[in-house]
């Protein structure tokens, strides 16, 4: 898992509406939730997908947007949103590059790690947390990284 404190590595990442996000297209703009996740339709990313879109109204609150990434394919991550209504996007690192720049290793070398990153509008990681079991905390870890950035960005 990487530093809180350093910078994130740049990030180009195909979206499931064909689109690319670019890390650095919001430098400046907007805090950033990368979240990692294993698979599609599966319980626990499931569970954690839907989390995030029951508190995406809160986290938009707080000037970031949401990524999850994923090993799976953009056409599963279209079905994966429609299935479950999430209102953020999704991209796909089918090689594997992206989870290998931001140190997503495997559980037990097989299950990719359930990792979230919140990263400032300057591009430095602030909060890293992984999370495998314990599904449920990555919403409220997620919030509580955001309004702390807010809290000392105002000051």
């Amino acid at each position: 898992m990487l530093e809180v404190g350093t910078k994130a590595p740049p990030l180009e990442a195909p979206l499931d509406d064909g689109s690319t996000f670019r890390l650095a297209g919001l430098a400046g703009e907007k805090n950033v939730v990368l979240y990692f996740y294993p698979k599609d339709f599966t319980a626990g990313c499931t569970k954690q997908a839907c989390d995030f879109r029951d508190g995406h109204d809160s986290i938009r609150a707080l000037d970031a947007v949401i990524v999850g990434i994923s090993r799976d394919s953009p056409e599963s991550h279209r079905a994966f949103k429609q299935r479950y209504g999430l209102d953020f996007p999704l991209a796909s690192d089918i090689d594997g590059s992206m989870h290998d720049l931001y140190e997503v290793d495997r559980l037990w070398g097989i299950v990719p790690r359930r990792i979230t990153y919140v990263i400032d509008k300057q591009g430095i990681i602030r909060a890293a947390f992984r999370h495998d079991v314990a599904i449920g905390r990555h919403l409220p870890d997620t919030i509580a990284a955001l309004q702390s950035i807010r809290a000392t960005s105002r000051t």
